[in-house]
């Protein structure tokens, strides 16, 4: 593919590694809708939104990589620069996105809803995407946090989400998947008190070694929220419910945090405390939601919605990285030309954590700057390997 044009504002960064998210997997299979659509509509935005509007659409919302050439208006970064890129694309030109980026009228997702995404050599972002390469991390190890890291520092612990606090008792549906690996650890490390649901022995074993201690194995449990296609089954609600209090010394919880979607929703809403909070994002198990309203209104809930991060929320959580309190889940790495595999695996569910994709790197391990620290978090940074 050509090299697209560099346009204020932007970066051309040569991508090291990559990974793959749930929105690669829906770009993969068109759906719910054909991201060509979004190009399309990006394209008309201004004469410099045009180049993404094309017959092809480049994908993936994760790099680290090395600056190579920066547009006018850069003055943060500069060639040659480590960097890893968080995917919030936005064009602030209107009020509404100045108090939080996220709700700018032109917000977009890189590598879903605009072109020149991170599973390329090259890839074109705005500068205001860019972050610091943690340095004690190989390329694809740095590669692998920024979607879901942010989104679950958003969801979770950012004031525009759950803002959790000490003490919390959190639930977590897939605690060892992409997102809720991270929303582990968030829990862990914030002095929450996390519930995490996974769905087979040897994905309570992760969490386990992630230092949680309350931990519900669906697949032992053979949980069946719904009876059928149309109707759910609000005994299985209750009988989720009895299991948390019984592993939390008769709590419910404070805070659900919410992805599955369809699946989960009505027993989401059932379990969490009165006065909690159910915050959701994604839906990877369908859109459409449906629970029992008594359950929220009478026992005032709250669902709260939340999407990727703005770019002090995707910096904080980067910093987080950085500092060695949060570390990768990556547990397989693939090379550019098997990127279909590790797709499907994604879209399959046959992986833990982050699935990466090396594309400049011919190998795993390069790019370590500092062998000192990565030495100390060394076993924490390699927990996912080969799961």
């Amino acid at each position: 593919m050509a090299t697209p044009e560099l346009g204020p504002g932007e970066a051309i960064v040569a991508v090291m590694a990559s990974s793959v998210n749930y929105n690669t997997v829906w770009t993969s299979i068109f759906e719910p809708v054909s991201t060509f659509g979004f190009l399309e509509r990006y394209g008309r935005v201004s004469e410099l939104t045009r180049k993404h509007d094309l017959p092809y659409h480049v994908v993936g919302s994760d790099l680290a990589g090395v600056v190579l050439e920066v547009g006018p208006g850069v003055n943060k970064w500069k060639a040659g620069d480590e960097v890893v890129a968080h995917c919030l694309s936005v064009e602030l030109e209107d009020p509404a996105g100045h108090d939080d980026t996220m709700m700018d009228p032109q917000q977009r997702i890189w590598g879903f809803e605009t072109n020149f995404g991170g599973l390329a050599e090259l890839a074109l972002v705005k500068s205001n995407q860019l972050m610091p390469k943690p340095g004690h991390l190989s390329w694809e190890e740095a590669a692998a946090p920024g979607l879901v890291n942010s989104t679950a520092y958003r969801q979770l612990v950012s004031r525009n989400g759950a803002n959790m606090k000490q003490g919390d008792t959190v639930l977590i549906w897939g605690a060892s998947g992409g997102l809720g690996s991270y929303a582990t650890q968030m829990a862990l490390n914030g002095g929450a008190i996390p519930v995490c649901v996974v769905s087979s022995p040897e994905k309570a074993e992760i969490v386990r070694r992630m230092g949680a201690e309350l931990v519900i194995d669906r697949s032992a449990e053979q949980y069946a929220f719904w009876k059928d296609e149309n109707t759910q089954d609000p005994k299985e609600w209750q009988r989720l419910g009895k299991k948390i209090r019984e592993l939390t010394g008769g709590e419910d919880v404070d805070i659900v945090f919410e992805h599955p979607g369809r699946e989960t929703f009505g027993a989401s809403v059932y379990v969490a405390k009165k006065g909690g909070t159910i915050v959701t994002c994604a839906s990877t198990t369908g859109y459409m939601h449906s629970y029992d309203n008594r359950y929220l209104w009478m026992n005032l809930k709250k669902i709260l919605s939340s999407h990727f991060a703005n770019y002090k929320e995707a910096w904080e959580a980067n910093r987080l990285i950085d500092k060695g309190l949060i570390h990768p889940t990556l547990s397989k790495v693939y090379p550019m030309a098997e990127v279909g595999q590790a797709a499907l695996d994604v879209h399959r569910n046959a992986h833990q954590g982050k699935v990466g994709v090396l594309t400049l790197a011919p190998e795993e391990g390069l790019g370590v700057r500092n062998a000192e620290k990565r030495e100390q978090h060394l076993e924490a940074i390699n927990r996912f390997r080969g799961i």
